[in-house]
C-alpha cells in the first residue's frame, strides 16, 4: 500500500471508489496525454512512491504535459530513488477526508474516525481537525467503513491512514494510504483517548488491539496547528539559525505541544521546516478554536521566523470560524487576501517611519 499506483488497483479490486485516472504507470508524456484525454482535464501526475507533495505536478492542458511529466518524473527520481508517476483527474472543488485505522496480526482491523485535512498549501498540510465540520453522518460511516474494509483487504497491520477525497456532493474517492503514523494523529487521540502510538507498538509485539470497534467513542473536537520555521509574507521562504529564546504554551486540560526544540536549539537547513505541533482541544469546535488561538498568543519564538502569525489570522478568517472551507479556499482565496493586508500594513508602517 505503500506503493500509490498498486494502492490505487488494490482498492478498485476492494469495491472501494478510487479516482479516475490510470490503470497503471505513466511510462511517456504520450501516455499520460491519452490518460488524461480519457478522464478529462485538469489532472494530477503524481510519484508513486511519493508524499508530501513531491514529485507531483497538476496539468490544465495537453501543452503543459511534457514539462511537468519531466519535472514530476526527475523530482520523484532525485527524492524517492523511483521516477515511476501515475495519473488522476483533480476532483475540485474538494475536501481531503482522511481515517485513521488501526489493525493487528489477527485480523481485527477499527477506525477512529475521519480528520479533516483541506488547508494546504502545495499539497502540504497546514491544519487539521476532527470530526470533518463538512461532511454529514451518513457520509461519515460510509467513508469509515470504507476505510475498514481497505485495511481487511489488504491484510493491513499496524496504525495507518486511508485518505479520500470528498466532492461538494459527498461522494468520496480513494487517494492513498499512509502506512504509518501520521503528523496529525494527536488530534485523534484526544477526541477517541485511545494512545495511537502504545497500540501500535502492542500491534508489533503480536498482541490483539486493545480495542474493539464497539469501544471506540468520541468526544469534543480537537485542532492541530503545524509550526514551521518560514516566512508567509515572502512565499514561505525557509528559516534557519538559532532559536535565542522559545516560550510554549502553558499547558493545561486539553492542550498539547509536541516538539524537540528549545531555546539555544540551532535550526540548519537540511531538515523539514515544521518545528512543532500545537493541539486543542475542547468540548465542541468553538471551544477548541479558542483555545487554540490563546495557545497561539502565548506562544513566543525568537531568533527564527515561523508562520504563527499566519496561523493566527488563518484561525480568525471568517470561512474558518464557519467550517466554510475546502481544499482550494486556502491557496486560493485566503492566501492573496492575506498578502494583500501584509503588505498594505508593512507600507503603512514604513510611511510612519519615514514621517
Amino acid at each position: 500500500m505503500g506503493d500509490k499506483q498498486h494502492a490505487r488497483q488494490t482498492m478498485m479490486a476492494a469495491n472501494v471508489p478510487v479516482i479516475p485516472g490510470s490503470k497503471d504507470f505513466i511510462h511517456s508524456a504520450s501516455e499520460g496525454l491519452a490518460e488524461a484525454e480519457r478522464v478529462g482535464y485538469p489532472v494530477l501526475l503524481k510519484a508513486t512512491s511519493g508524499g508530501g507533495g513531491k514529485g507531483m505536478r497538476q496539468v490544465d492542458c495537453p501543452e503543459d504535459l511534457q514539462k511537468q511529466f519531466d519535472e514530476a518524473s526527475r523530482e520523484a527520481q532525485q527524492g524517492f530513488n523511483d521516477a515511476r508517476l501515475y495519473l488522476e483527474k483533480v476532483i475540485h472543488p474538494a475536501h481531503h477526508i482522511e481515517v485513521q485505522i488501526l489493525a493487528d496480526q489477527n485480523g481485527h482491523v477499527i477506525h477512529l474516525g475521519e480528520r479533516e485535512c483541506s488547508l494546504q498549501r502545495n499539497h502540504q498540510k497546514v491544519l487539521e481537525e476532527t470530526p470533518s465540520p463538512f461532511i454529514n453522518n451518513k457520509t461519515r460511516q460510509a467513508i469509515c467503513q470504507a476505510a475498514v474494509r481497505a485495511g481487511e483487504n489488504v491484510q493491513y497491520t499496524g496504525a495507518g491512514t486511508i485518505e479520500f477525497l470528498v466532492d461538494d456532493d459527498e461522494n468520496f474517492y480513494f487517494m492513498e494510504m499512509n502506512t504509518r503514523i501520521q503528523v496529525e494523529h494527536p488530534i485523534t487521540e484526544l477526541v477517541t483517548g485511545i494512545d495511537i502510538v502504545a497500540e501500535q507498538i502492542r500491534v508489533a509485539y503480536g498482541y490483539d488491539l486493545s480495542y474493539q470497534q464497539s469501544d471506540v467513542h468520541f468526544s469534543g473536537h480537537a485542532i492541530e496547528c503545524r509550526i514551521n520555521a518560514e516566512q508567509p509574507e515572502k512565499n514561505f521562504l525557509p528559516s534557519m539559525g538559532k532559536f535565542d529564546f522559545i516560550h510554549w504554551p502553558l499547558g493545561g486540560l486539553g492542550l498539547r505541544v509536541d516538539s524537540a526544540i528549545l531555546s539555544g536549539s540551532a535550526l540548519p537547513a537540511f531538515y523539514d521546516s515544521m518545528i512543532a505541533k500545537v493541539i486543542a482541544y475542547g468540548d465542541d469546535r468553538q471551544s477548541a478554536l479558542l483555545r487554540m488561538k490563546r495557545a497561539l498568543e502565548e506562544l513566543c519564538i525568537e531568533g527564527v521566523n515561523t508562520n504563527q502569525q499566519f496561523l493566527y489570522d488563518l484561525l480568525a478568517a471568517p470561512a474558518f470560524q464557519l467550517g466554510n472551507y475546502n481544499n482550494e479556499y486556502l491557496e486560493s482565496q485566503f492566501l492573496p487576501q492575506w498578502l494583500a493586508e501584509v503588505q498594505a500594513e508593512s507600507s503603512e508602517e514604513d510611511r510612519q517611519g519615514k514621517v
